[in-house]
């Protein structure tokens, strides 16, 4: 009997880290050597923030440089301080692509991030340089919406622009979530017109016409707007921002320029709504693309109650370049 009691704790530590080994396998892509390197990294970080997760501690990051780039371990850093987060599968499958600039995409990745006591599902795309190294760790839009992005391209410039484009605002979206003040100063022009919204509650009377709620709507600049988020970003542990739909439009005339439409879930400890996210791209430089229009609005009216009307949605027709 002690013999197999003894058996048992010898085995233990073979059966935890079972448990926490995510392996990745990539296809499709036709380089052998890439792909070895993008499944060894991939599976080893990865790997590792299960490690954290199930030990209660923060991931080697020091450790991680040697999978990621400095960005991306930075990026993965101030996530984790949000909201741990870990791969609950032993094993996947998954399409390696190419991406805009040299890189490489691995998309559809599963994640569990824990936060307030709640526990919640994100799909998370992976990039890579062409040595297999991770260069950007972001949450994605759903493969439908890439989709529909992606095949909307009319020519080879179009395409590559929409895929940048998608990039960027998986990144934004991440940038909300992971709390990166830095990125957003960093990805509106100096010169940025936005104009955030809310709901609020109000006491119904007859002067009102008997509403519970109005939308209170604020044109800020570029300091004023990032100095009330990070008083957001200090009032809540969690936010989460979803995308439900995208409309990308290229400018008729600066083919640089692209209006993203998006219907947005927006929650957190205080605050939550839906509307639709309005943001004008300068891509004229592809290394440091520029938000020069961000605007919100509530998607149903809500004095009848009614969904808003497509042509009553903020869009690249309304800037004026």
């Amino acid at each position: 009997m002690k013999k197999i009691i003894l058996s048992l704790f010898v085995l233990l530590p073979m059966f935890l880290n079972a448990a926490i080994r995510t392996d990745v396998t990539i296809t499709d892509l036709n380089n052998n050597a890439l792909t070895q390197n993008i499944e060894r990294n991939l599976s080893a970080l990865i790997s590792e923030l299960n490690s954290a997760w199930e030990e209660k501690r923060n991931p080697n990051w020091k450790q991680c440089r040697q999978w990621a780039d400095e960005r991306t371990c930075n990026s993965l850093s101030m996530l984790w301080e949000n909201s741990p987060f870990r791969c609950s599968e032993e094993e996947i499958v998954e399409i390696g692509m190419s991406s805009y600039g040299g890189e490489f995409e691995v998309r559809n990745l599963p994640f569990i991030f824990s936060s307030a006591g709640r526990d919640d599902y994100h799909e998370a795309a992976v990039t890579f340089n062409n040595r297999g190294v991770v260069t950007s760790f972001h949450m994605m839009i759903s493969t439908n919406l890439y989709r529909k992005v992606i095949e909307a391209g009319e020519d080879v410039r179009d395409l590559r622009q929409r895929q940048m484009i998608l990039q960027n605002v998986e990144e934004f979206r991440t940038a909300y979530e992971k709390e990166d003040i830095q990125y957003l100063e960093r990805i509106f022009s100096e010169d940025a017109l936005i104009i955030t919204g809310k709901v609020i509650k109000i006491a119904p009377t007859k002067e009102n016409n008997f509403q519970s709620t109005k939308i209170q709507y604020s044109k800020q600049d570029k300091k004023t707007y990032l100095k009330n988020l990070k008083a957001v970003f200090a009032a809540n542990q969690r936010i989460r921002v979803n995308f439900s739909d995208v409309k990308v439009e290229r400018h008729p005339i600066e083919e640089d320029f692209y209006g993203v439409t998006l219907h947005q879930g927006y929650s957190s400890d205080r605050y939550s709504d839906e509307g639709y996210l309005f943001l004008l791209w300068d891509f004229r430089d592809q290394d440091n693309p520029m938000i020069h229009v961000r605007t919100w609005q509530p998607d149903t009216n809500p004095f009848t109650k009614q969904k808003i009307k497509e042509e009553d949605i903020f869009s690249l027709a309304d800037c004026d370049l």
